[in-house]
C-alpha cells in the first residue's frame, strides 16, 4: 500500500477532525507516519504532536508534512503556507470530500501576520512569537536558543529563567507598570514556569500556546494569577 493510500484510510478514521502526520523515508521507502493532532479545534486545523515528530526523526528521515481537509477542497491556507516556508518541507494536503491531493512547496512566501500560526515546537512556539515580534516591531534580533528535542523534556526542565537574562532581559522586582515588549513568564498547568508571552499594551498579550493558533489575548485574571516573572529587554 502506498503512503497516500495509508493516509487516506487514516484520515477517514479521524473524520470530522483533521488528520496529520509526516512523510518519511523509513527502511528505504516513503512511509506515512501518523501524528496526534493536538489542536483544540481539531476539525478546523491541526497541530502536530512534537513528540511524535521526534520519534519519527529517530526512526527515519522526514521529507514532508501531511494533513487532511475533511470538508472542502485541498487548497492550502495561509497558516499552511507559513508553516511550509518555516519548516522547509513540502506540505501534502488531502481533501476527503473531493478525494483530491494538493502539494505545497516552499517558495519564499511570508506570513502576513504573527496571528494565526500553527504551533510547531522549535519553529512556531511561545518563544518564536516573541522573537519574531521583536524583530518585526523593534528590529531587534533576539538570541536564539536550541530547544530540547521534545516538549516533555522542556516541561521537565524549563530554561526560560536562565535563558532570558542571558538574552539581554532583566527581571523586574515586581509585576506592576508593565511596558510594551515585556516578556511575561507563566506557570502552566504542569506546575512549572514553562510558558512565555509578550505584553503588547492595553492589557493585551501576544501568545502562542501549544494547542492553539497564535493570537492576541486579554491579560486577564487567569494570566495574572499564573504570572511568575516580568522580564524587560535592556536597551
Amino acid at each position: 500500500m502506498s503512503w497516500k493510500e495509508s493516509f487516506k484510510k487514516y484520515a477517514k478514521k479521524q473524520k470530522p477532525d483533521e488528520a496529520c502526520g509526516l512523510l518519511a523515508i523509513i527502511k528505504g521507502k516513503e512511509t506515512f507516519w501518523p501524528c496526534k493532532n493536538l489542536a483544540e479545534g481539531k476539525f478546523e486545523f491541526f497541530i502536530l504532536d512534537p513528540d511524535d515528530w521526534a520519534e519519527c526523526e529517530d526512526t527515519g528521515e522526514v521529507i514532508g508534512v501531511i494533513h487532511s481537509h475533511p470538508i472542502g477542497p485541498a487548497n492550502p491556507s495561509d497558516t499552511d503556507r507559513a508553516a511550509c516556508e518555516h519548516l522547509g518541507f513540502p506540505y501534502y494536503i488531502y481533501s476527503i470530500e473531493h478525494d483530491h491531493w494538493e502539494k505545497l512547496e516552499p517558495v519564499g512566501w511570508k506570513a502576513p501576520s504573527l496571528i494565526g500560526r500553527k504551533f510547531i515546537w522549535g519553529k512556531y512556539d511561545c518563544w518564536s512569537i516573541i522573537s519574531d515580534w521583536y524583530l518585526e516591531t523593534k528590529n531587534i534580533k533576539l538570541m536564539q536558543w536550541k530547544r530540547p528535542k521534545t516538549i516533555k523534556a522542556h516541561i521537565q526542565n524549563p530554561e526560560f529563567e536562565k535563558a532570558l537574562p542571558i538574552g539581554g532581559f532583566i527581571k523586574q522586582s515586581d509585576h506592576k507598570n508593565l511596558k510594551v515588549g515585556d516578556v511575561l513568564l507563566f506557570q502552566s498547568v504542569t506546575g512549572n514556569n514553562d510558558h512565555v508571552a509578550v505584553y503588547i499594551g492595553d492589557m493585551m498579550i501576544l501568545n502562542h500556546s501549544i494547542r492553539s493558533l497564535s493570537c492576541r489575548e486579554l491579560f486577564d485574571l487567569k494570566y495574572q494569577q499564573a504570572l511568575k516573572g516580568v522580564y524587560r529587554y535592556a536597551t
